[in-house]
């Protein structure tokens, strides 16, 4: 009888990815990202193992938001004090905190419990086209269509 086979955290292997988020649509980029960081790609793929990959995105203040998003969505937060709502369009987003942007999108696909939260600290957003993982010698990733 065969049996499925379950990876084990010191099995897996490793690599960094960049991503160049210029003129990209902000939803294919963060799901291609997200499907990264998981290890979804990757035939050795286990639902409950932290089997991803790290993934550096670049070029983040010139991501494309489709239709009348960058007026129309909005980022909500809370200070947790009554009145403490605090409301950001994705153009004021996008103006003062490019990288927010895209951490948002790709955290919203992660699992939401102790794998996501350790699986977050896998992606690195950067505004600029400069990013200090050059040691790590990141493969640069296309994203698919």
């Amino acid at each position: 009888m065969r049996t499925t086979y379950m990876a084990k955290p010191n099995e897996v292997e490793r690599k960094w990815y960049i991503i160049d988020a210029t003129d990209k649509t902000l939803g294919r980029l963060a799901s291609e990202a997200a499907s990264l960081i998981r290890g979804k790609h990757k035939p050795q793929f286990t639902p409950h193992v932290d089997t991803g990959d790290f993934v550096v995105v670049i070029n983040a203040e010139k991501i494309r938001l489709t239709g009348k998003k960058l007026q129309n969505k909005m980022y909500y937060r809370h200070s947790l004090y009554s009145g403490g709502l605090k409301v950001t369009s994705a153009q004021d987003m996008i103006n003062n905190k490019p990288e927010r942007v895209i951490e948002l999108a790709i955290h919203g696909m992660l699992p939401k419990n102790r794998l996501g939260d350790s699986l977050k600290t896998k992606l690195k957003v950067y505004a600029g086209s400069e990013h200090p993982h050059q040691a790590q010698q990141p493969e640069v990733y296309e994203l698919r269509g």
